[in-house]
């Protein structure tokens, strides 16, 4: 599995910003991702203060700490 950058047009056309050498036909996923600097959705910011409550402790720190590099 492996992700690429791609440009994807007003009609629908996906451009792949680098080649990617395969070996037949393959399935792919594409992801929508609004553009920098887009405005972030109403949704995300009322809920980040009652997910940082539960994401800013120490426990889950230490649940995700294997994650971290090692200093």
């Amino acid at each position: 599995m492996r992700a690429v950058q791609a440009v994807i047009d007003e009609d629908g056309n996906v451009r792949l910003l680098e080649p990617i050498p395969l070996s037949g036909s393959k399935r792919a996923l594409v992801m929508i991702l609004d553009e920098p600097g887009a405005p972030i959705a109403e949704t995300a910011l009322l809920s980040e203060r009652s997910l940082a409550e539960d994401w800013n402790r120490p426990e889950e720190d230490a649940a995700w700490s294997h994650l971290q590099p090692a200093p």
